[in-house]
């Protein structure tokens, strides 16, 4: 679950993995124009993407309430007790599908803890308690196992054997960290509280990588350079609820609350009344 900032005693908009799952599975399909390949390989790349967080299906429709806050808990605050389940689950949903699909997502459940491979400054396995760590590092390890044994499956097929070659392979991780990242700051700040930032790393091909940066403009629309997407403006909803703290006590009190969306408008930076390089509005 993702319980967005809001301004004063506003409530909060709540949104389930799976609504940010699906934002980024939107992002990635409109991902990729003359300077930036599309995503890939196939549609075992945007299964992964559409479903890296699918093992908080279960704890989501739970709800479990934060004491502390009165909300539900906010992704990274989750008890590791309640995490752990996620980071086990999300690879297990996916590997059923493709093993391409479960590398990739056992290799973002493994990355999260690890600093998205060298990608990030953020290491979740420095903020877990002393008396989880031995199960962490387990469980860790046990994903570094089943990626070896998912790339030994795909070498064996001559279709899949290139998938997972290192450049290609990290082409395809840090896409999704593009696409997850992107949508988590959308989903996690509210309008009125972003800032500008930089997307580090965001692959052009196997061998180039750009620094996004995205701009607020105002309005829910955001300057985007260099842009990657093949739509000009790009608009994207995602759904959500919005609550006060303390009004949900049961998964039943939430399955009452009225469904919601929040937009946003992604567009190039070059000035207004110029000539986009990519056409078209969606």
């Amino acid at each position: 679950m993702i319980v967005q900032t809001a301004a004063g005693n506003e409530p909060r908009f709540v949104i389930r993995m799976a609504d940010h799952m699906a934002l980024a599975a939107r992002m990635a399909r409109a991902f990729g124009n003359e300077n930036f390949e599309p995503v890939g390989p196939g549609e075992e790349a945007h299964y992964a993407i559409a479903n890296h967080d699918a093992g908080w299906a279960d704890l989501d429709s739970r709800f479990p309430i934060d004491p502390e806050t009165g909300f539900p808990y906010d992704l990274a605050e989750t008890p590791f007790e309640l995490i752990s389940e996620t980071s086990r689950g999300s690879p297990d949903f996916n590997e059923r599908h493709h093993p391409f699909s479960g590398l990739i997502s056992s290799m973002h459940s493994w990355g999260l803890y690890n600093g998205r491979y060298g990608l990030s400054d953020v290491v979740l396995l420095d903020r877990v308690a002393e008396r989880n760590l031995e199960e962490a590092r387990s469980m860790l390890d046990r994903e570094l196992e089943r990626q070896e044994r998912l790339k030994r499956a795909l070498q064996e097929n001559s279709r899949t054997a290139p998938w997972v070659s290192e450049p290609a392979l990290m082409k395809t991780y840090k896409q999704l960290q593009f696409f997850d990242t992107l949508a988590l700051y959308f989903n996690r700040i509210h309008e009125g509280a972003r800032e500008a930032a930089v997307f580090p790393h965001v692959p052009k091909s196997e061998t180039e990588d750009a620094d996004v940066t995205v701009t607020p403009l105002g309005d829910a629309v955001y300057a985007v350079a260099p842009y990657p997407f093949s739509r000009d403006p790009l608009t994207l909803e995602f759904e959500g609820r919005y609550m006060r703290r303390g009004q949900v006590r049961t998964a039943g009190d939430a399955a009452l609350l009225p469904a919601d969306s929040q937009s946003v408008t992604l567009r190039s930076a070059w000035p207004a009344g110029d000539a986009s390089p990519c056409g078209g509005e969606e």
